[in-house]
């Protein structure tokens, strides 16, 4: 089974490190025209050149910080007056909140997660909804957390923040299913990505343990025993941004190796 992409472009947030980037390099081996959506112009720029192009794409990028809602909308806004060519896939992707129990963060954690999460999706998809419907095609996936189905130790803003991610996405998925547009999330688990090493490195120093003993006792939860692929995760997302996916509307795909413990 071949997955071709290449009527489409997609919008990929986060791409240029972790899952971000390898959904970017997926979906361009697809096929897909992919425009990176990023804060740091020569990180971009250097990833732009390792997107393949064999299908004739031309990528592009869009320099914003998710967690500015006013800069994100203005330069969405400002790349899309330029072009008559849709967003068909949009791909929602963005660092997580610092570790740590929830009764200790304070506000602006939360309220600053909430930007960078939930208002920063839907500036995105109101900014891309347009060309969807009228392509009558639309394909939103949201990067979250396994934490949507269990919450996880010690994330406690992360796993508020990952579950009003889920809720949204699901009112999205009953309310745009007849144009065409289907909106489902993605939960990674334990994904070999710099956060994954960060959450590690806090927790073997704050219980003062090494790093590889940390990293043992996660690794000892999961069935497959090992941390994901970024590359594994990617995979998922491409199979849902494609046709072959157009009856699967308004889910959670944990990719965990099994770590879930609820179906």
């Amino acid at each position: 089974m071949e997955i071709d992409l290449s009527p489409f472009r997609a919008l990929v947030g986060g791409s240029t490190a972790g899952i971000g980037l390898a959904i970017a390099r997926q979906l361009a081996l697809s096929g897909a025209e992919v425009v990176l959506l990023a804060r740091d112009a020569i990180k971009c720029e250097n990833v732009l050149f390792t997107l393949s192009t064999d299908y004739g794409q031309i990528h592009d990028y869009i320099v914003a910080d998710q967690s500015n809602p006013e800069q994100l909308s203005e330069r969405l806004h400002d790349y899309l007056s330029t072009t008559n060519n849709p967003f068909h896939i949009v791909i929602n992707n963005t660092g997580g909140p610092a570790p740590g129990p929830l009764h200790k963060a304070n506000s602006n954690e939360l309220s600053g997660a909430f930007n960078q999460h939930i208002i920063a999706s839907h500036l995105i998809m109101q900014a891309c909804l347009p060309g969807m419907m009228e392509a009558g095609y639309g394909r939103i996936i949201n990067i979250i957390s396994t934490s949507v189905k269990a919450p996880l130790p010690n994330l406690g803003v992360s796993n508020t923040i990952r579950a009003a991610m889920a809720n949204w996405s699901k009112t999205l998925a009953n309310e745009l299913a007849s144009y065409g547009i289907t909106v489902n999330n993605i939960l990674p688990g334990a994904t070999d990505t710099d956060r994954l090493k960060n959450i590690i490195s806090t927790k073997a120093s704050h219980l003062k343990l090494t790093y590889d003993a940390v990293a043992d006792e996660m690794k000892s939860e999961i069935p497959a025993g090992r941390f994901g692929l970024p590359e594994e995760i990617a995979n998922a997302a491409v199979f849902l941004a494609s046709p072959l996916a157009s009856y699967i509307n308004g889910i959670n795909l944990p990719v965990d190796g099994g770590r879930t413990p609820s179906l």
